[in-house]
């Protein structure tokens, strides 16, 4: 597998696409070759957000070569050559900052993995100034996949995630260039690299499909340790079939967003829409063709590109869409690659750290919609751990949603386990979004709208989406807590009591 180096021309906003893979004379080397480069106790930053995007050759060579403790750091979910090989051949020490996979959670429930999730809009600030100085040890090596490479530069493929923050802290650089990916995806990448606080200027964006400085990402050449090719394409999502629950939770959310136009002033001119990542977000999406939206501009403003978001694109649903990955399907893949120039004239990536700005969710007004574990009866939201003790993947961008948008809506199905757990419980032992931060609450029994609420009243509207099963449970919880008393009523021997395994 080899390709002819080109001139090294960086690619601009005017002229996206580069003239070839390699640009000059980059060191090309061998996977095993690359992974020699990483010291016995490094820190690894890997490209890669949603599943997609992420090195594939390096990381494998890793596992198959001489025992290695590192800090892994991605960032957001990546293949099975990090979360599953390195797991297995016990080169992971630590893990940053989502665990996207039945290895990695298992690693991290048992303690072999040592893991801490993170905010994705803080994670490229806490990499660059020393946020994660406990878990970045020994020599720092960025792993990154591109479509393309020059001396110093690089345009990244499927995703840019946190690629920009992590190839500036490395002290060395490898990048695995994969020809499975078209040169043409340069044509939807902006990167924009924000300066350093306390000088840090604003993001100079007024409109989500803006453009600030084209597709490449810059280093120092003397960065640039070494180069793989590669054409092994990404194991992307698999969205599982759209159930009957997702589906009414679907025309809640409808029956909600078509209201909220009516009386809301925050939608009167444009409605710029988050949804995060998976089988739940994909199906809301799609219902999203049945909102008459009437002459507003419909924008999808967040991290992920799905399936449905091709879907609402090609019916002139939408008007473009802003994010840091194209987190498809196989087939969701083969649609945008046999059209990127069409697509990359409505989509457009960003840096994580730009895509998830709490500046820009508030500068346009997002509404946020995410999904969850389970929510207590006065708003606090569990997104990451069940039971509060094992967690299932990471807070991702929802928290940075959760707090910075307009209007946030979580979306969940009333019960788990074949009906037999409820996600509305008393009190949620792990929270990771507030009820300061949680507005709307919808599931397939209806919306629990709490805004401006107490947490009395707040109790009522969520017992009222709850399963009708448990809702008779929940009443007497309610009954219970509010003898007790104080503004925020619990009693708490019966609200731990949901969560009992001895049970």
């Amino acid at each position: 597998m080899t390709s002819t180096p080109s001139d090294p021309a960086v690619p601009t906003l005017d002229d996206p696409v580069p003239a070839a893979r390699l640009g000059g004379h980059p060191p090309l080397v061998s996977p095993a070759e690359a992974a020699a480069l990483v010291p016995e106790t490094a820190t690894l930053l890997v490209s890669g957000f949603g599943g997609v995007g992420y090195p594939k050759l390096v990381p494998e060579a890793l596992a198959a070569s001489e025992d290695r403790e590192l800090t892994v750091i991605s960032g957001g979910g990546v293949g099975d050559e990090i979360d599953r090989d390195l797991v297995e051949s016990g080169d992971m020490a630590r893990r940053y900052p989502f665990v996207p996979n039945e290895h990695a959670r298992a690693a991290a429930n048992d303690g072999r993995v040592a893991f801490h999730d993170r905010h994705i809009s803080r994670l490229a600030d806490e990499v660059r100034f020393g946020g994660l100085r406990v878990g970045m040890r020994g020599k720092t090596i960025a792993v990154v996949e591109a479509v393309a490479v020059g001396p110093d530069w690089l345009v990244p493929s499927t995703s840019i995630g946190h690629t920009p923050a992590y190839v500036g802290a490395a002290d060395r650089l490898v990048v695995e260039v994969n020809r499975a990916q078209p040169l043409d995806l340069a044509r939807v990448h902006d990167v924009h690299v924000r300066g350093d606080p306390p000088n840090r200027a604003p993001i100079p964006l007024d409109d989500p499909l803006g453009e600030t400085d084209g597709p490449a990402v810059r280093f120092s050449p003397d960065k640039l340790a070494a180069v793989v090719e590669t054409d092994r394409p990404d194991d992307p999502y698999e969205f599982r079939e759209v159930s009957a629950t997702d589906e009414a939770i679907a025309a809640n959310l409808v029956a909600f967003l078509e209201a909220e136009l009516d009386r809301n002033p925050l939608l009167a001119d444009a409605v710029n829409l988050q949804f995060g990542v998976g089988s739940l977000g994909n199906a809301l999406m799609s219902a999203l063709a049945a909102v008459d939206f009437g002459d507003r501009d419909v924008t999808y403003v967040g991290e992920v590109v799905q399936d449905g978001l091709l879907d609402m694109l090609d019916a002139g649903d939408l008007r473009g869409a802003s994010a840091t990955s194209l987190a498809l399907s196989s087939e969701g893949q083969e649609r945008l690659f046999a059209d990127v120039e069409r697509y990359a004239e409505d989509v457009v990536l960003r840096p994580a750290d730009v895509s998830n700005a709490p500046e820009l969710i508030d500068r346009f007004g997002v509404v946020g919609v995410n999904s969850a574990v389970e929510v207590d009866l006065y708003g606090n939201v569990n997104a990451t751990h069940i039971g509060g003790t094992r967690v299932v993947n990471g807070i991702g961008g929802g928290g940075d949603f959760a707090r910075n948008c307009r209007l946030g809506v979580v979306a969940l199905p009333s019960t788990a386990v074949g009906g037999d757990v409820s996600r509305v419980v008393p009190l949620t032992p792990h929270v990771d979004h507030s009820e300061h931060d949680a507005s709307v609450v919808v599931t397939e029994h209806g919306v629990a709208d709490l805004r401006g609420l107490s947490p009395r009243e707040r109790a009522e509207e969520l017992i009222a989406v709850a399963d009708p099963s448990f809702r008779e449970d929940l009443e007497a919880y309610r009954a219970r807590a509010d003898a007790e008393g104080g503004n925020t009523p619990h009693h708490f021997p019966s609200a731990f009591s949901w969560h009992s395994t001895d049970t």
